[in-house]
């Protein structure tokens, strides 16, 4: 289990100073001196570190391929280029960002037309690129473009056989319906368009739970699924954006009430009903996600035993979270998140430090590591969920801490 992340060796708090490290040891540990930059001088080196890292990510996933698109999904491709872009325009307010952007996403508009019978959600298929589209000409004040995708959009089709799921299924198809309602305008889509949707998970939900223990349960290819990704917790998390019905939302709470009383004795969560190891704490599968999704049912529904499990699942992190591996997905990139939505969510400067604590280890220690061979570069190593991309956003997303979220997750 050791063999899948570094041992967490930072100490649980450093005092900021005006300098950044004052003794002989710290100025000798480059990481403790980090550890120990005012926000503000950290903020600046972090924004350097995330801008210069974006311009490899641009050079290798769309310059050096000619600027054709292969792979044309926010998970692994051009479109996750396109929305780190977006990103660094909402902090730097660079046009040329902005408009790079939405070139991309009409170069991935184009090579995902074939798809859209098939891949229809946010992560890995169509509508996450109307969705971004549309977002994107909204802001660069593109209404013909804008509407062009909203129609787009709205022709999208969702398969009978179509899972359940966030990354390939009906949930990731209703997050992307929310992301426009939230950056578009309330009703983009309406309510009575996206009940049908909600009604088939719940009743999916149920059918499959068969009036057991666990209110709603859900398969993926044969297995019932706990994580972000693939299982309970990101079909929860997506519901809970949603109108649902008192009886309704009784079931989202009372899965998530299940998950919590059956999680393993270290606080961390099983990647599947079936699965005893207690190996996985990634946003995909075990803790970190679950606790995004926990923090996200303390502020819908403010229940003081959702606060406290969500702080359980965050010790996790910060004891088993520093994974050989960069990216969002499954790495200390997405880790880091973890400490952000809870401070967002408690107040407490505690979350902040240990969020800032693994950005510093990314940012003193991850390329060095990946060079030598000791961390996981991702098998798509500057996309948005399991490469440098994903490290760029986070470091980004660090510079005003109380308004970052998860990528495609967290609204």
């Amino acid at each position: 289990m050791a063999d899948r992340f570094f041992p967490n060796e930072m100490p649980n708090f450093v005092a900021e100073t005006a300098v950044g490290g004052t003794s002989s040891q710290e100025a000798r540990d480059s990481l403790l001196n980090l550890l120990s930059l005012p926000y503000p001088a950290f903020s600046t080196k972090l924004q350097k570190a995330a801008l210069d890292l974006k311009e490899s990510v641009v050079r290798e996933t769309w310059g050096s391929s000619g600027k054709r698109v292969k792979d044309y999904t926010l998970y692994t491709g051009a479109l996750g280029t396109a929305y780190l872009l977006f990103k660094a325009y909402q902090v730097t307010k660079n046009g040329n960002d902005l408009n790079l952007c939405s070139q991309i996403i009409k170069a991935c508009d184009s090579a995902s037309i074939d798809s859209r019978c098939s891949r229809i959600t946010f992560l890995c298929g169509r509508a996450g690129v109307c969705a971004l589209g549309a977002v994107v000409a909204k802001h660069t004040g593109d209404e013909r473009l804008l509407n062009n995708y909203l129609g787009q959009f709205k022709k999208i089709r969702l398969p009978r056989d179509l899972p359940y799921e966030l990354l390939y299924g009906r949930v990731g198809y209703l997050w992307a319906c929310s992301f426009l309602n939230k950056h578009i305008g309330k009703d983009t889509v309406s309510t009575i368009d996206m009940k049908p949707i909600v009604d088939e998970v719940i009743a999916a939900g149920k059918q499959l739970a068969h009036g057991g223990r666990c209110p709603l349960m859900y398969e993926w290819h044969g297995k019932k699924y706990w994580g972000a990704a693939h299982g309970l917790a990101g079909i929860m998390y997506v519901l809970m954006d949603l109108e649902l019905r008192p009886d309704e939302v009784e079931d989202v709470k009372g899965t998530l009430r299940y998950m919590i009383k059956n999680r393993f004795p270290s606080g961390n969560y099983r990647s599947s009903e079936e699965n005893n190891s207690d190996r996985l704490v990634h946003w995909c599968h075990g803790a970190p996600g679950i606790t995004l999704t926990l923090v996200k049912a303390a502020e819908v529904f403010g229940d003081k035993e959702f606060v406290q499990a969500a702080k359980d699942a965050g010790e996790v992190v910060w004891n088993r979270g520093l994974l050989k591996r960069v990216g969002i997905c499954h790495g200390i990139s997405g880790n880091s998140y973890i400490f952000l939505s809870l401070y967002r969510l408690t107040g407490n400067p505690e979350y902040l430090y240990k969020a800032k604590a693994f950005a510093c280890f990314l940012l003193d220690r991850a390329q060095k590591l990946i060079l030598e061979g000791k961390m996981h570069g991702g098998d798509r190593p500057y996309s948005l969920f399991e490469g440098l991309g994903g490290m760029a956003y986070i470091f980004l997303d660090m510079i005003d801490p109380k308004v970052a979220k998860f990528p495609a997750y967290e609204l």
